[in-house]
């Protein structure tokens, strides 16, 4: 390992729908984080490795902040605080589109008041705006905390991405290279791949379905002839959801399925044959039980 070597772990935290998921991925030139137009997408606190010739950047994409209104709601706000305490530097992100600074983004500076660790600023989205709407933005939220750094990004474009890096590199500390360099996660290929069929029924159902679901892989099978067999049932609250997602003539699930398996094809690099199913789980984001099950980890 050269000398110098650098290398730390960075919470990117905001509002729901910022773009955290999407900055990540960029980083990673992979999918690994899903991304919905609806908010609170992400669920869990989701590793991204980013390693380089002199630095290994640990990158966690924390569930969006926000009121909770459930007891998976109360889950998700927590992993995101948990996370602050954990990490070398934080990245809020804010949307250049919103010059005024809104409440949830009061909420989320007024818990980083009492945060010691160094916060950059990423203002996401500027390939919506002229160039001169970034600076009242910046003005917004400079005059109500003093970040290290303040850096206008385009998470979906990329540009100016090599100046965040080069920002995030100035704040990490000299260290070991935590993960071999072809890994891009800590999180296991099973909970990506849950992640991955959830990400196409929020994207194909839109407004239909609301953040009631959750995927269960139940088996992955290597085959003889080089495919990789999964099963995976969808489970939604009510039964009015499961017709919504089976859709008329199961259309829907079809469709699901076939965006679904090419991304897992991706994820495996084997031709995958995927099994989806349908189960119903009434009010299962307020049952502790069930949401330990599906693998959040409610503190007690």
């Amino acid at each position: 390992m050269a000398e110098g070597f650098k290398s730390g772990f960075v919470a990117l935290i905001g509002r729901p729908n910022v773009g955290k998921s999407t900055l990540m991925n960029k980083f990673l030139g992979q999918k690994l984080a899903i991304m919905s137009e609806k908010p609170q997408t992400t669920r869990n606190k989701i590793n991204g490795v980013l390693t380089g010739e002199n630095y290994q950047v640990i990158f966690l994409d924390t569930p969006g902040i926000h009121k909770p209104k459930h007891k998976l709601g109360e889950y998700m706000v927590q992993v995101a605080y948990n996370a602050l305490k954990e990490v070398d530097l934080i990245l809020f992100l804010v949307e250049a589109t919103e010059q005024e600074v809104g409440t949830g983004d009061r909420y989320i500076l007024e818990q980083l008041q009492e945060i010691k660790t160094p916060v950059i600023l990423v203002i996401n989205k500027i390939d919506l705006v002229q160039k001169d709407a970034i600076l009242p933005v910046i003005d917004a939220y400079t005059a109500r905390k003093q970040f290290a750094e303040v850096v206008p990004v385009s998470a979906i474009t990329g540009a100016n991405l090599q100046a965040l890096l080069d920002n995030i590199l100035k704040y990490l500390p000299e260290g070991p290279k935590y993960y071999p360099d072809d890994i891009i996660s800590d999180q296991p290929e099973r909970f990506v791949m849950a992640e991955l069929i959830r990400e196409k029924v929020l994207e194909l159902t839109r407004d239909e379905v609301p953040h009631s679901v959750a995927v269960d892989i139940e088996e992955v099978t290597a085959r003889k002839n080089e495919t990789v067999y999964v099963r995976a049932v969808v489970y939604v609250e009510r039964e009015s959801q499961k017709g919504i997602i089976v859709g008329k003539g199961g259309q829907m699930l079809k469709k699901v399925g076939a965006f679904a398996r090419q991304d897992i094809e991706n994820l495996l690099g084997s031709k995958v044959y995927l099994d989806l199913w349908v189960k119903v789980k009434k009010d299962w984001r307020n049952r502790a039980n069930i949401l330990q099950g599906f693998g959040y980890k409610l503190d007690t």
